[in-house]
């Protein structure tokens, strides 16, 4: 019985896992659009005033929702390095 709880969560994390991934792709290829449109505008990639509200904005939720904030903000540093990539 415990074992089939604990593969019952498991799959759980399988579909949040597969969500995450999801909105990753979306927001990679909002990204790409993005860096399209900085390219025709003559327009550098890298924002660090974009980033920095990014990290305030993830951190402040991940404090509303009881998450560790800086934990939130490294992965999110990461996320931002992707899209940052997939925009030059």
């Amino acid at each position: 019985m415990k074992m089939e709880k604990l593969n019952q969560l498991r799959e759980q994390i399988d579909e949040v896992d597969n969500q995450i991934l999801l909105l990753l792709q979306k927001r990679v290829a909002v990204c790409r659009a993005i860096g399209l449109l900085k390219k025709d505008h003559n327009m550098a990639v890298h924002d660090s005033f974009r980033e920095n509200c990014v990290y305030e904005n993830v951190k402040n939720q991940a404090d509303e929702l009881g998450l560790n904030s800086k934990e939130v903000a490294t992965i999110f540093r990461q996320i931002v390095n992707m899209c940052i990539a997939v925009q030059s």
